[in-house]
């Protein structure tokens, strides 16, 4: 770890630490034979936090965390891309209520997470991101995989640490899990130095000098780097508290409630859009959809709040939400962002009455001051407005026709999606039909992970969520590749239930390797790939503007036999399989309840369905 330490540091700058060290520790002791590690301090965190899952790729910068982990019962789910590993984290923090958990190691390790950590950004989950460094003499003088991470996470955190002695693990730690719950949540990252988790006796061999120092230089550099050592493990293992420190969650006044239910008391065409914001903690799932049902307002559903009302709720539309915006005279933004998926703004109905709820003040105002203007706009948490909403509202009705003409709606234009699922494809099986078909036979606790573009597209509109936190999608980030990690931490949050990852052809390749994952850890997952052999969302629109499908095109590839190599179970189906498609579900179902993964490699041809959607 120290060679040539002659060469670490210039005369004077040992000079100037000599003061800055000699009595840094005075108010700390430690056993120098301790075999306690650093990695011990931070298993003891994350347990008494709640983890149950730490999701890594292993590296030698971070084996103290993982087998600290391990021997306090922290299941450590080790996967075949450090971006997985952050996926599957953010999908137990949607699903679990808790903080998802990654480690990776320096570096490449780390760099290898950027997508997904911005992605956990934009979703709003709270993710902590372990990250192991060089040594803390030797950051900055070239070591292995040695980069400025803090500098490179900044941007894409609320909380970035660095720990520098290993007293300071445990209170770096609690901050951090604390932040990334409180106000918005998101991710937060702290970086332990080597020297930092391995026991005193293995850093003191690679500090201290091999021989007798010589000169007066010598005997400085061994003076320093034996300070420096004892500074590092000053107050190791003190005791001290480990328990997770308070939680802030932004609330509405008293004052915005009541000016809220006046408002919507009086309207005659309410609607709710609701956002992924209404599924966090503190507010169960289930009281959020018992405030739903009770206010009687007509909802569109988005992001992690599809399927909060159930399979076939008379409240959830799903059909025609543009016409419905121009209609409605009162819109509840309940987490719901004025972005690109609103056209921002310009698609409200500016002489409706609008309120705007949200724990982030940017997102709350997105693009107000251009195409939409809030009536009320509240800073706070959506699950607990919804329900001082419902009880201020208790016992009011709205006019039934509302929601009963937005209803009929949806029957007409999910008949005219039935319709096109009957037509001909030129070659290979209608989509929609297979959708129409996999939506008929999922199990009622399926959850319903989403990773591609036009197939996954068309599966919003058809595939119909169970039930309350059951459909994971990126969010407003559009990343491709979710789909491995994402089922991962569903499956291990929710073993008993169904879960489905609905992939394009093109999104597959992202994360077909997790299969050698899922069989490892014994996660049986159904895979369903529409397999159309282009990337088919960006092909639609650049054949027609530009003339040319270059980069577009795929292969009809065999990933049945992929899904097989790693250990699960592939299917191809084509037309000629289609009289046998409810059996090869089937099959594939009873496989994976046997423990297999299994993915069901479909070939499907093109229709018009999503002519016109947005690709940028």
């Amino acid at each position: 770890m120290y060679h040539e330490r002659k060469n670490l540091m210039s005369k004077q700058a040992l000079l100037e630490c000599m003061t800055h060290f000699g009595l840094a520790c005075a108010d700390h002791t430690f056993k120098t034979k301790s075999s306690r590690h650093g990695g011990e301090s931070v298993a003891e965190v994350l347990r008494d936090h709640g983890i149950k899952f730490v999701f890594t790729l292993v590296g030698g910068h971070i084996s103290p965390i993982l087998v600290a982990c391990e021997k306090l019962g922290i299941r450590i789910v080790d996967t075949r891309h450090e971006a997985t590993a952050v996926f599957a984290a953010d999908a137990v923090a949607r699903l679990s209520g808790t903080v998802g958990v990654a480690a990776v190691t320096a570096g490449p390790g780390l760099t290898n997470t950027v997508t997904a950590v911005k992605n956990a950004q934009m979703a709003e989950s709270p993710l902590l991101l372990i990250g192991g460094a060089a040594a803390t003499l030797l950051q900055g003088r070239g070591a292995l995989q040695d980069i400025d991470q803090l500098s490179l996470f900044k941007p894409l955190c609320k909380f970035c640490a660095s720990v520098r002695s290993v007293r300071k693990i445990v209170p770096t730690l609690r901050k951090a899990l604390a932040i990334a719950q409180s106000g918005t949540p998101g991710p937060v990252f702290i970086e332990f130095p080597i020297d930092t988790l391995y026991p005193y006796h293995v850093v003191e061999k690679e500090f201290s000098p091999k021989g007798t120092p010589k000169g007066i230089m010598g005997k400085i550099t061994a003076w320093y780097l034996h300070n420096h050592l004892t500074n590092l493990f000053a107050g190791a293992w003190e005791v001290r508290d480990i328990s997770p420190l308070p939680v802030h969650v932004p609330q509405a006044t008293d004052q915005q409630v009541q000016r809220c239910v006046e408002l919507v008391s009086r309207a005659k065409k309410p609607l709710i859009l609701l956002g992924s914001q209404a599924t966090l903690p503190p507010t169960s799932a289930d009281d959020i959809r018992k405030a739903l049902e009770s206010l009687g307002i007509p909802c569109f559903l988005g992001g992690m709040s599809r399927g909060m009302l159930g399979k076939d709720s008379p409240l959830h539309i799903r059909q025609n939400r543009r016409d419905a915006l121009k209609e409605a005279d009162l819109l509840l933004l309940a987490g719901t962002v004025c972005d690109f998926r609103l056209s921002y703004g310009r698609v409200l109905n500016r002489r409706s009455k609008i309120i705007a709820v949200n724990r982030d003040k940017t997102q709350l105002l997105k693009n107000s001051d251009i195409f939409w203007k809030p009536t009320v706009a509240i800073q706070g948490d959506v699950g607990s407005f919804l329900l001082r909403l419902s009880k201020g509202l208790a016992g009011h009705k709205f006019p039934e026709d509302w929601p009963q003409n937005l209803k009929d709606g949806d029957r007409v234009k999910e008949k005219a999606n039935r319709a096109k699922a009957e037509e001909k494809t030129e070659r290979h099986l209608n989509p929609l039909k297979v959708l129409h078909h996999v939506d008929e036979l999922m199990s009622e606790d399926s959850i319903i992970v989403a990773d591609g573009g036009d197939f996954v597209g068309s599966a919003a509109y058809i595939l119909k969520p169970r039930g309350p936190l059951r459909w994971l999608d990126p969010g407003a980030f559009g990343t491709l590749g979710v789909g491995g990690g994402f089922a991962l931490g569903a499956k291990l949050c929710r073993p008993d239930s169904e879960v489905w990852i609905v992939y394009g052809d093109g999104s597959l390749g992202y994360t077909v390797a997790e299969f050698d994952t899922f069989t490892r850890h014994k996660t049986p997952v159904i895979a369903l790939v529409g397999n159309d052999a282009c990337w088919s969302q960006i092909s639609r629109e650049q054949v027609p503007l530009l003339g040319s499908n270059v980069a577009c095109d795929l292969a009809f590839t065999d990933y049945h036999i992929v899904a097989d190599g790693y250990g699960g179970k592939g299917h191809l189906i084509g037309r000629e399989d289609e009289s046998q498609f409810e059996e090869i579900v089937k099959q594939a179902q009873r496989e994976c309840r046997e423990g297999k993964a299994v993915l069901l490699n479909v070939l499907i041809g093109k229709t018009n369905f999503r002519d016109g959607s947005i690709s940028v």
